[in-house]
């Protein structure tokens, strides 16, 4: 156990640190900017109340993708006027978006007597929500311009000539294909879209566990993504009211660094030893 005084110095220490007091300060509030907008209720909601929505989200999202939508007539959809998809190309956000609103009315309904100015309450979430999706909306179209771009098969071309095997060119690509895209799902998606079968090729042919393929895609979408262009990034110091040069290095050493150390481990134990 520490001597109280030992934790009084130290205290009286951090108090001192400014980036101490400027974490601890913004931790204060989740959202500075309506923060002031309005008040804690007097009595907090049960944890059957705060749990309730959560299982909504689950249960009708899994009964929309299992039970709903494959029942329906969803043959509209390949004419061309409905840009000719098939239903698995939208069901899965057909049953986010069904699934979040069921859950927004079971909170509303669960919780009506805490919330007297429902209207008020709604204004000031829709505003506070026009940043971050315009922020992200912005991103992922400019990483959908980079991927359009005539010089973007000279990268394609370039992670597929990589040496050090499979694992690592396609660890390599995936991280370069994020890096360029600011976002982790648009890596990878362009980058299996473009070269899963390829690699799906090089495993079969080297006796690699599709299963650590996978893994290894899958921790590298989410290293190089965080750079200062990512919608995510954007989005959180926006929220907190910081910028790019006070926390963008705690955001390195938490996003990128520690992807990274994980991202190798896995290569050179899956190398090792195969999938696990």
């Amino acid at each position: 156990m520490p001597d109280v005084d030992d934790t009084v110095v130290a205290a009286d220490a951090a108090a001192d640190d400014p980036l101490v007091r400027e974490r601890a300060t913004t931790a204060a509030a989740f959202d500075p900017a309506e923060v002031h907008h309005g008040r804690h209720g007097a009595d907090a909601p049960g944890i059957v109340v705060a749990v309730v929505p959560l299982i909504t989200v689950v249960l009708v999202n899994l009964a929309m993708s299992l039970a709903v939508l494959p029942r329906l007539d969803t043959s509209f959809l390949a004419e061309a006027r409905w840009g000719g998809i098939p239903l698995t190309a939208v069901s899965g956000v057909w049953s986010v978006i069904v699934a979040l609103a069921a859950a927004i009315l079971v909170l509303v309904a669960l919780n009506r007597g805490r919330l007297p100015s429902l209207r008020e309450t709604v204004d000031a979430g829709a505003n506070a929500s026009v940043l971050p999706v315009l922020s992200v909306a912005s991103l992922v179209g400019f990483g959908a311009v980079v991927a359009a771009m005539p010089a973007f098969a000279l990268v394609r071309d370039w992670v597929l000539s990589i040496g050090g095997g499979p694992l690592v060119s396609l660890a390599v690509a995936i991280n370069v294909l994020a890096a360029l895209t600011g976002s982790a799902s648009g890596g990878m998606t362009i980058a299996l879209d473009a070269l899963g079968g390829t690699y799906m090729q090089l495993a079969a042919e080297l006796g690699i566990d599709p299963g650590l393929m996978h893994r290894v895609a899958v921790i590298g979408a989410g290293t190089l993504d965080t750079l200062p262009h990512n919608g995510a990034v954007v989005t959180l110091l926006a929220v907190c009211g910081s910028t790019h040069g006070k926390s963008y290095f705690d955001i390195v050493m938490v996003g990128i660094i520690g992807a990274v150390i994980a991202l190798v481990a896995v290569i050179v134990l899956g190398s090792a030893f195969g999938s696990f």
